[in-house]
């Protein structure tokens, strides 16, 4: 027997849910998982919870697109893990976004498209602006926590003083590896 289960999802404490929690009792929702959490969070126990719960032929239905997700890429993903576990997803502010319809499946298709299109728009992007900023001599990470002159005495200390490592890397305030990997460069 498939089930409709709601998810209500508040972003504040302060924030009321009645009014998800009406909607969606009225829709004819069997249990609802309700949430006072940010959309950005990635961890929201009761969302998590929900998709546990799901078994094959059940619909998970929300009062709008946003509650369920924050973005087209949090969205798709949502959905696809419902997909995985044998469930359907229903909006009831946008009835477009009904995945146990041919329709909804297909209009979930194609978000999921231009998605995959805007993320690889995005990673070239990023690549270019990458290449074209190594080739100005841009560097990338964390600064050295080691400065030229600091190795050339760590080696002179470790060398022709027969310093220790670690008496050497206490003296600079580094840990021993972050010492071993600058005198390997």
């Amino acid at each position: 027997m498939s089930l409709l289960i709601g998810y209500g999802r508040v972003s504040t404490i302060g924030q009321d849910l009645a009014q998800q929690r009406v909607l969606l009792t009225e829709a004819g929702c069997t249990r609802i998982f309700e949430e006072k959490a940010s959309g950005a969070k990635r961890d929201r126990p009761e969302l998590a919870r929900m998709i546990d719960h799901l078994r094959p032929g059940d619909t998970v239905l929300v009062t709008r697109l946003d509650r369920l997700a924050r973005s087209t890429i949090d969205l798709l993903n949502t959905a696809e893990r419902l997909r995985e576990a044998g469930a359907g997803l229903k909006s009831l502010a946008e009835p477009w976004a009904d995945t146990t319809t041919p329709a909804g499946k297909m209009v979930m298709t194609v978000f999921a498209g231009i998605a995959d299109f805007e993320r690889s728009l995005i990673l070239d992007r990023t690549s270019a602006g990458r290449a074209a900023a190594k080739a100005r001599g841009v560097r990338f990470g964390p600064p050295p926590s080691l400065t030229l002159e600091q190795i050339a005495h760590a080696r002179q200390l470790i060398g022709e003083e027969s310093k220790p490592v670690s008496t050497v890397a206490r003296l600079l305030g580094v840990h021993r590896s972050t010492l071993y990997r600058a005198l390997q460069d």
